[in-house]
């Protein structure tokens, strides 16, 4: 095995171990090759989404925009466990994008249904008292409308193949299906529902102090050894030119444009391409 194909391979197990788990192989056979009906068809505009490196971005970016509605955030901060164990929520937000998106129909009913039992048993009140239950289709659609936002301004911006406005129609469409099963009410099905919907939230937004805290936790304190936080740094710097500049104050974020068109931008596509490459035949 030739270096560069030994630092590949050493690359591409330590970024599947943190995001996939220790098991991703059998994970990835498991989903992949079981025989069984899809949900979505193979090469549709989702799996060319979720399927690229540019997720790793995207899941970044939607992670923060996400944290900006209290309830949604508060839940978060009292159930997922995000800072105990960190991967594991992690591999388990990983593990269900990939059953549902390529998985078969059957496993991606099972672990759908397992999810809308988790939040079933998640509820609470924000720091204000205001109550809130994981299993609130509005809460539900905030967190799917922050995804589908995030992951497809991730894949259009630093994706390997881009989508046409037909294909970014179809990606959020078929986002819907999912989000429908978990007990979404209101979804949007195209891009211009998409926009419609994010205005629609925008008056419930705020950064609370859960929020700045989550913040932080993933951009200045992630849990990773130093030799990683560099390129880590480059996928959340590229994570956060990609908010909003209204995000920015609420988070305490700094807000730098022409250095986040430029420096910031570059080392996004930089970092994104030496993942895709790691991961090429994984």
């Amino acid at each position: 095995m030739s270096v560069a194909e030994s630092a590949r391979t050493r690359l591409a197990t330590a970024l599947l171990g943190r995001v996939a788990g220790d098991d991703h192989r059998d994970k990835h056979d498991r989903i992949h090759f079981t025989p069984g009906d899809r949900w979505f068809e193979p090469g549709s505009a989702i799996q060319r989404v979720h399927g690229d490196a540019s997720m790793f971005v995207g899941g970044l970016r939607a992670l923060l925009l996400q944290s900006l509605h209290p309830q949604a955030m508060a839940a978060v901060a009292g159930h997922s466990g995000y800072r105990g164990d960190p991967w594991g929520r992690l591999q388990r937000t990983s593990t269900f994008l990939a059953v549902t998106t390529f998985g078969t129909a059957a496993d991606a009913e099972r672990v759908v249904g397992h999810v809308r039992e988790v939040h079933e048993r998640v509820r609470g009140k924000d720091e204000d008292g205001v109550p809130y239950r994981a299993s609130d289709p509005h809460l539900l659609d905030w967190v799917h409308v922050a995804e589908v936002d995030s992951f497809l301004r991730a894949h259009q911006l630093y994706g390997e193949n881009p989508l046409d406005e037909a294909g970014c129609d179809a990606y959020v469409a078929q986002a819907a299906v999912v989000a429908r099963k978990l007990g979404g009410a209101d979804v949007p099905t195209d891009v211009a529902s998409l926009e419609r919907a994010l205005a629609r939230y925008r008056h419930e937004l705020r950064g609370t102090q859960a929020a700045r805290d989550a913040a932080r936790f993933l951009l200045v304190h992630p849990p990773l050894p130093l030799a990683a936080r560099m390129p880590y740094g480059a996928l959340a710097g590229a994570g956060v030119a990609m908010l909003p500049r209204w995000t920015r104050r609420p988070l305490g974020l700094p807000y730098a444009p022409p250095v986040e068109a430029t420096v910031v931008r570059a080392s996004g596509h930089a970092m994104v391409r030496a993942i895709r490459w790691a991961l090429a035949d994984f």
